[in-house]
């Protein structure tokens, strides 16, 4: 028993303090590519305490949803931290069905985010929202049915059991497909290139940025606070597919995951190095092929 708590302790404490650190490590992958030094590792972290101790300006053209969206956005994305099992360790929350709230969680989060780009008027900002209710439709679907492999290959509608099973099953094809649309789905959901590009400063280019385009102060920083969290989710669903790992002591377990889940990201950062972003009108094509592959994956393992 104590060392299951231990283990929720551990897992409540990276999943709360370790996402900044995940863009730190994606930025340097990309300065390091690009032959340069690049900002520090730990620079997000400095950027959301910046922000937290900023004032915010806030238009009179918008309601309450405006400044409940962030928190909202935050807790339905902490929430979903709880219900995913770091390392090979189960879930501080887990249940027979939590897989639908897992999806629906970050349903509301995306909910809110665009009711508050809607709310403050702006073109630019409706634009970005509706972009990303489009996209959602596609990317929502190949979470869903990556998450069909593991129930299929589980026999079980629970998170835990359903992201752990491929201890016993690595590298299987089905699991591998799954994982690679996965990866393109973390791309899309995190607006990472080739999708998006969390750096631009051009509106019409712009997916998620566009949308947040109005926060500032305390707002901005638990947005971008919410988003690193987001991202160390959808990467430790991915490595549960492509590196599962267990020794049996949490001694070891624990720091393989931390070092799986920074090499993760250093994956991300060499992905968006060597690929150009895409035109917009080509991300729906990306989408549905990463679809098909979780949607293939669940077919082979159907006899």
């Amino acid at each position: 028993m104590n060392n299951h708590i231990t283990n929720i302790l551990i897992q409540i404490g990276l999943l709360v303090f370790m996402p900044p650190l995940l863009p730190g490590v994606i930025n340097k992958t990309k300065a390091a590519f690009a032959g340069r030094k690049g900002p520090p590792l730990l620079q997000p972290y400095f950027d959301i305490y910046k922000l937290l101790r900023k004032g915010m300006v806030i238009s009179t053209t918008t309601t309450w949803i405006f400044q409940a969206a962030p928190v909202v956005t935050l807790a339905a994305t902490f929430l979903a931290g709880m219900l995913i099992p770091f390392g090979a360790f189960s879930s501080p929350i887990h249940f027979s069905g939590d897989l639908i709230l897992f999806v629906y969680l970050f349903g509301l989060a995306r909910f809110f985010t665009t009711s508050a780009a809607l709310d403050t008027g702006s073109s630019f900002e409706g634009m970005g929202a509706a972009r990303e209710v489009t996209f959602a439709c596609v990317s929502e679907a190949a979470v869903l049915l990556g998450l069909l492999v593991l129930v299929r290959l589980s026999d079980t509608f629970s998170l835990t059991p359903m992201l752990l099973a491929p201890l016993s099953h690595p590298l299987e094809a089905p699991v591998l497909l799954a994982a690679a649309g996965l990866f393109i789905v973390l791309l899309a959901e995190n607006s990472r290139i080739p999708v998006d590009d969390p750096n631009t400063h051009l509106e019409l280019t712009m997916i998620h940025e566009v949308m947040v385009l109005d926060h500032s102060g305390p707002l901005l920083g638990i947005i971008q606070y919410a988003s690193a969290m987001k991202l160390l989710i959808f990467e430790t669903v991915v490595l549960h597919l492509v590196a599962p790992f267990h020794a049996g002591l949490p001694v070891v377990d624990w720091p393989v995951f931390i070092i799986e889940i920074i090499g993760m990201s250093g994956v991300v950062g060499a992905v968006e190095s060597m690929m150009a972003r895409l035109q917009m009108r080509h991300i729906p094509t990306l989408l549905a092929a990463a679809s098909l592959l979780c949607g293939f994956g669940f077919v082979l393992m159907v006899r």
